[in-house]
């Protein structure tokens, strides 16, 4: 394991100093720096009105739905794995809060769940029981609730915060785009639900399973959730420094911009892999069996739906994306560790790199080990505490205005 990390740091450094040179890179960070000045400071206004102690506890409870979302995506990437997703065949935002208590009660939702393809594909061989139906129907359930609890956990304070003239214009808009984003994310679940149970219109209709597409996309209303909590919270919670003096920090937060797209990407690709089950593709690294470009990469027409309906592709693209993904988190670290940051900045930058390097052995110890659900949910796990180093480091170095 220590020699797979020191390759990769030999090659990420070499890589870096290419692409450090200035005819590579300085015209991109500039554009970057660029684009960055036209928009408003994100946290500048936000806790405009009030006290300190008012800040921490804003801050605290938007931290804590930032916590819970990222327990939810960890939650969602157990039941998927188990396949678990498609055994309740109801949505209702009450009734099926409470779960089947009795054996007739497990049996009438059993029969319920036979009606659909999914139980005849997996009964195939060998029927499935009433025991296994009961597990997977409880990851399933466990899920829901969980959302439905994030709901809870943010809009009840979100109301009395309210009430209370708490929030100004600026946080009240942002309070707003969140509830929206939430409520639509339990639309989005569902909405992808329904194309496992009815797969006819899927890419691979033969197999019953959600739409990657439609996956793809509540993975990514539930980062955009999570960012969104995660930012405001902390811009509330933590006195930003303001860094703005020291040399190259135009370039940091270029690369750190660079550095958190890049993450997110990634992670979005990796919803694609999940949900063609391309994990289980070529499960051997570095090379694809033994070609380092797989021959079944693009037999798809119109060539462009390989990315996301090509099993064979849709792990080529995240494989190297995490590359790349790693090569600018070592990029940014190499700029930020010998720049004079804040105490609590230097540490994310550094936790930044180590977790950007871990998430990377996680996931090809998920590969070479044929993704066992414990590795794959730390895996998806992992891409949520890389996301939060790199978005928390952005919140450390952005501009204070004076």
């Amino acid at each position: 394991m220590s020699l797979l990390l020191s390759a990769i740091v030999r090659t990420n450094s070499h890589l870096w100093c290419r692409i450090s040179r200035p005819t590579y890179i300085r015209p991109i960070i500039q554009k970057v720096q660029k684009i960055s000045k036209r928009y408003v400071i994100l946290g500048t206004q936000l806790t405009e009105g009030q006290t300190a102690s008012q800040r921490k506890v804003t801050g605290a409870w938007l931290l804590g739905c930032a916590a819970m979302v990222y327990g939810a995506v960890a939650i969602g990437g157990a039941t998927r794995l188990t396949e678990s997703g498609l055994s309740m065949v109801e949505w209702d935002l009450f009734r099926s809060m409470k779960p089947p208590l009795t054996r007739r009660q497990w049996e009438e939702e059993f029969e319920r769940y036979k009606r659909f393809p999914e139980y005849k594909y997996k009964s195939r061989s060998e029927e499935m029981s009433l025991s296994q139906f009961k597990f997977i129907w409880t990851m399933e359930y466990l899920h829901r609730m969980w959302g439905r609890a994030v709901g809870v956990v943010f809009l009840l304070p979100c109301i009395y915060f309210w009430a209370k003239g708490r929030f100004s214009s600026p946080m009240k808009k942002r309070m707003l785009i969140a509830g929206s984003l939430l409520i639509g994310q339990g639309l989005i679940g569902w909405w992808m639900v329904k194309s496992g149970l009815d797969p006819t219109n899927n890419s691979n209709a033969d197999i019953p399973r959600v739409s990657q597409y439609r996956l793809a996309t509540h993975l990514t209303m539930a980062f955009v959730l999570y960012t969104i909590y995660l930012w405001t919270g902390l811009s509330h919670f933590f006195v930003p420094n303001d860094h703005t003096h020291l040399p190259k920090i135009g370039r940091l937060r270029a690369l750190t911009h660079c550095s958190k797209t890049l993450i997110v990407i990634t992670a979005v690709m990796g919803a694609f892999v999940a949900g063609l089950d391309a994990g289980w593709v070529y499960n051997s690294w570095p090379k694809f069996a033994d070609r380092w470009i797989p021959e079944d990469l693009m037999t798809r027409t119109p060539k462009w739906k390989n990315c996301f309906e090509n099993p064979t592709t849709a792990q080529f693209l995240h494989r190297n994306l995490a590359y790349l993904t790693l090569a600018s988190v070592t990029a940014t670290w190499l700029v930020g560790r010998r720049m004079n940051l804040a105490r609590r900045a230097k540490i994310v930058l550094h936790s930044t790199m180590i977790m950007g390097y871990t998430q990377v052995l996680l996931g090809i110890a998920a590969l070479v080990y044929y993704v066992p659900v414990w590795l794959g949910v730390l895996h998806q796990s992992g891409s949520m505490a890389v996301m939060t180093f790199a978005f928390w480091l952005s919140n450390e170095i952005r501009r204070i205005p004076k």
